[in-house]
C-alpha cells in the first residue's frame, strides 16, 4: 500500500495557511495534496496551468479544529465496513460539523485577497485536493468535491468549506475503509484556479487504464469542459496512443449530443 502523508502536527502549526500554484512549497504533498502537487509540478515544468492558489492543508487543520471532531473520527476507525448504514452516518455527522463552522477569519481574508488578484469578480474553479489523493497505490478520483464557475467573494468562502468538508463524503469515506487509511491520516487542501473556456476538454492516462500499458497513453474528451467527461454524462471521443512511436492506434468517436460550458456573469 502506498504511504499517506499528513504532515506533522507542529509542521502544519507554522505553515503558510495559502500557497500560490507556482510556489516551489506547492509540490509539498503533506502541505498541498495530490492534485495541487501535481498542478505545482507541471508549472515547474513549463506546462501552461491556469493560475490559482491552494488553501493549504495546514488551513483545513485550523478550520477543522473548531469543529471537534475527534469523537467522531476515533468512531468511525472503529465502524465495520460491513455497516454502510453507520458509515453513512458518521460521515453525514462529520461534514454537517465542518460546514457548521465559519473560516476563521485569517484564512477568509487571505482566500479573498488571492481571489481579487485574480482579477474581479473572476470565475474559478475550486477543487479538493487530499493528502490520501493520487497514488501509486490508489485512485481517489472524483472522491471529493469539485465546484466551477464559482464567483464572488460569498461563494468563494462557501465553496472552500464545502470542498473541505467533503472529505467526509460517504464515497470517500468507503473507499478509504476498503483500502486501509486511517480517518486520522487525512488532511485536505484546496485549490481555486482561474476557469478558462476550452473549446475541448478532457482526461489524459498516461498509462492505459484498461489493460494497465505503459506504453500507451488514453485521451477521453469532448466539447467544452471536461465535467462532462469525467461525470460520465457523455460518450466522450477515446484515442489511444503509443507513447513510443507517437501513432494513434485506436480511435473512437463519440456521439457528442451534449457539451457543458460555463455560465457568463
Amino acid at each position: 500500500m502506498g504511504k499517506f502523508v499528513t504532515g506533522a502536527s507542529g509542521d502544519l502549526a507554522t505553515a503558510p495557511l495559502i500557497l500560490q500554484l507556482d510556489s516551489p512549497q506547492a509540490t509539498e504533498l503533506s502541505l498541498t495534496g495530490g492534485k495541487a502537487r501535481g498542478l505545482a509540478r507541471l508549472i515547474q515544468a513549463g506546462f501552461r496551468v491556469p493560475p490559482g492558489y491552494v488553501v493549504t492543508t495546514a488551513a483545513y487543520v485550523k478550520f477543522s479544529a473548531q469543529a471537534d471532531l475527534a469523537p467522531l473520527l476515533a468512531e468511525l476507525a472503529k465502524v465495520s465496513l460491513q455497516d454502510k448504514a453507520r458509515l453513512a452516518t458518521i460521515s453525514t455527522r462529520l461534514r454537517d460539523k465542518l460546514l457548521a463552522q465559519p473560516l476563521p477569519d485569517d484564512i477568509a481574508k487571505l482566500v479573498m485577497s488571492a481571489y481579487h488578484a485574480l482579477g474581479p469578480q473572476s470565475a474559478v474553479a475550486v477543487r479538493s485536493s487530499a493528502t490520501a489523493e493520487d497514488l501509486a497505490s490508489a485512485s481517489f478520483a472524483g472522491q471529493q468535491e469539485t465546484l466551477l464557475n464559482v464567483r464572488g467573494s460569498a461563494a468563494l468562502l462557501l465553496a472552500v468549506r464545502k470542498v473541505f468538508a467533503s472529505l467526509w463524503s460517504e464515497r470517500a469515506v468507503v473507499y478509504r475503509a476498503v483500502i486501509g487509511v486511517p480517518p486520522q491520516a487525512l488532511r485536505l487542501a484546496v485549490v481555486v484556479q482561474r476557469m478558462i473556456d476550452p473549446r475541448v476538454a478532457g482526461v489524459l492516462f498516461t498509462a492505459n487504464p484498461l489493460t494497465g500499458r505503459r506504453h500507451q497513453a488514453v485521451i477521453d474528451a469532448a466539447f467544452g469542459l471536461g465535467e462532462s467527461v469525467v461525470s460520465g454524462l457523455i460518450d466522450s471521443d477515446h484515442f489511444v496512443i503509443d507513447m513510443n512511436t507517437g501513432v494513434v492506434c485506436e480511435t473512437k468517436l463519440g456521439n457528442k449530443q451534449l457539451a457543458i460550458r460555463a455560465k457568463s456573469a
